[in-house]
């Protein structure tokens, strides 16, 4: 006898009731869900009954297709009618020329453009994956800084904004001219590696993606440190991990951005992973000495409700009607110029096989191992775009 009071055959005689139980509700589950589903003209005096009978398992049910219909309406993709953009975006406008500290958050939204897949979007990664959709490797050499990255460069020039806080790590706000110390990459840069046995830690820019060989926990590239011989690891974050660098990560900097802002507008960004990080939003001040929020996004994300002003729009198309009505003009990109190849490390003697991944090259044609320095010399910001970040009425081009 058990110390419970049953027997073995008593106790295995009451998990097959139990389990019989259980079947019985599964299948009542079904037949009910199988009637909801037809039309109620449709149903049978029987089916009828049956759903009388089982309230419960009606409110349950319903409450489900609501969740999965709430879920879905948030998945879709909305647009701004042209004539509503258009004035969300002259709202937008006056917001930028009158803050004082503004900071920009970005996410995968405002690298679609360059043909890197975001991750909640239609045609997104995580979308794809929970379709059962296989997802096709993106080759990122391919992929410049777009009009966004470039306007976002421009309008920290014009010092309109203070401080970019970003999730992605396509290395491309680097790539568009932004200065170093303006950005944030929460999640770390695809081009650069560092050695933290070297304090401070030492950084290697390189001009082809460092993660080959890394991966979630397991973040050593291959490579060694000129200076110390100590194993290199990149600076890639990934989910379930917390990220502890200094730099590209720069949460410091994130951090009194955030404190200092007035205005904050969020371009291309689901904000699900964003909205986790208390520190971004000033959560400890009341609600009316928080920034202002602006976002920029054709789906539903976490903040709305907290946004001073939506605008369901693609993130280049509301960048060139703001440049627009702040009469700024929108720098070229041209990788001859881009700064990635000044900043970055040339692989030493016998690391050239140290990696396959294919190589940036300033132009199309030129061959991968013809990247030499680049001519002349190549300030951060104005001196290397293509055309200056000016004010259209100067039309002042910057050689």
């Amino acid at each position: 006898m058990a110390a419970g009071g049953l027997s073995r055959s008593e106790r295995k005689a009451a998990e097959r009731v139990r389990r019989l139980l259980e079947e019985q509700q599964r299948e009542r589950l079904r037949q009910v869900s199988r009637i909801l589903r037809k039309a109620v003209a449709e149903r049978s005096a029987e089916e009828g009954r049956l759903l009388a009978e089982s309230e419960d398992l009606v409110t349950e049910l319903q409450g489900r297709s609501r969740r999965r219909e709430g879920l879905k309406r948030r998945q879709e993709e909305v647009c701004d009618d042209p004539e509503e953009l258009r004035r969300k975006v002259k709202e937008l406008a006056s917001a930028v020329r009158n803050s004082k500290y503004l900071v920009v958050y970005t996410g995968a939204g405002i690298s679609t453009a360059a043909s890197i897949p975001d991750y909640r979007g239609p045609n997104g990664v995580w979308t794809l994956l929970q379709k059962g959709r296989s997802v096709s490797a993106t080759d990122l050499s391919e992929a410049d800084p777009t009009l966004t990255h470039m306007s976002i460069a421009c309008l920290h020039e014009q010092k309109l904004v203070r401080h970019v806080v970003s999730q992605n790590c396509d290395g491309l706000h680097l790539r568009s001219g932004l200065p170093r110390t303006a950005i944030s990459e929460l999640h770390g840069n695809m081009y650069i590696e560092v050695c933290t046995s070297c304090i401070p830690n030492r950084e290697y820019v390189r001009v082809f993606d460092v993660t080959e060989r890394t991966a979630l926990h397991r973040h050593q590239t291959g490579r060694a440190c000129h200076r110390c011989g100590a194993q290199l690891r990149d600076t890639i974050v990934h989910f379930g991990e917390r990220g502890t660098l200094g730099q590209p990560l720069n949460w410091e900097a994130a951090t009194a951005a955030a404190s200092k802002a007035d205005t904050i507008l969020c371009l291309g960004s689901s904000l699900k992973v964003l909205k986790k990080y208390p520190r971004l939003w000033c959560m400890t001040k009341p609600p009316s000495r928080r920034p202002k929020l602006y976002i920029v996004n054709l789906q539903w994300t976490p903040k709305d409700d907290w946004a001073t002003l939506k605008l369901h729009g693609k993130c280049d198309d509301v960048m060139q009607l703001l440049m627009g009505d702040l009469g700024l003009e929108i720098p070229t990109y041209s990788r001859w110029q881009d700064p990635i190849f000044s900043l970055a490390t040339p692989l030493r003697a016998g690391e050239e096989g140290s990696h396959s991944q294919k190589p940036l090259c300033r132009s199309r044609e030129e061959r991968p191992g013809d990247q030499g320095a680049p001519p002349g010399p190549a300030p951060i910001c104005r001196g290397w775009l293509g055309r200056g970040c000016a004010k259209r009425t100067k039309r002042k081009r910057v050689t």
